[in-house]
């Protein structure tokens, strides 16, 4: 009986690890062609470091548009949450992938409540806005609450925020909201 018990487990592995594969290629097939593709008309950014403030390194950095917006910020690995007015409502550190998206303005492509990362981990509140070489770059907060470095040795796109960060986001960041990115 173990052996035959052991052979059924198997073969349900073998069915699930098929079954996530198809589905994974399924959805990569069926990427909207506007995935990662800045918005049109949107305000140049530049691409060399934007301006700090040196007595508020945390401040919202000039030349990171306007209006509305996610802006995240490549060199500082951080992102602040600007309200229509331009103020900002919330400000906090980011643990980035392995792949970064290039510098400019894009938009909230697509959303999900919960799912398993390019990493494996369960994660929540996933936030996606472009995609480089295949890789889906997104903000989202891992289900165990961590936000350790990723495996250098993988093609990973998952910002990582905390899972109260990651609400604020989930709950700021919805379809169509800008994201600029700066250096």
């Amino acid at each position: 009986m173990a052996r035959s018990s052991s052979g059924f487990v198997a073969g349900l592995t073998a069915a699930a690890v098929a079954v996530v594969g198809f589905l994974a290629y399924q959805a990569s097939a069926n990427v909207p062609d506007t995935l990662g593709k800045p918005l049109a008309g949107a305000s140049k950014v530049p691409t060399t470091k934007a301006p700090r403030d040196k007595k508020n390194p945390v401040a919202l950095p000039t030349a990171s548009g306007s209006g509305e917006r996610v802006v995240y910020s490549v060199d500082d690995d951080r992102v602040w949450l600007v309200a229509a007015n331009n103020r900002t409502e919330r400000t906090f550190k980011v643990t980035p992938g392995t792949v970064d998206p290039g510098v400019g303005t894009y938009a909230v492509t697509s959303r999900s409540k919960a799912v398993t990362g390019s990493d494996g981990a369960q994660i929540e509140h996933v936030v996606r806005f472009t995609v480089v070489d295949g890789v889906a770059i997104g903000f989202s907060s891992a289900i165990d609450g961590s936000t350790g470095s990723p495996d250098s040795t993988k093609k990973l796109g998952g910002i990582r925020e905390t899972r109260k960060n990651g609400t604020a986001m989930w709950n700021f960041a919805t379809v169509g909201v800008k994201v600029v990115v700066i250096r």
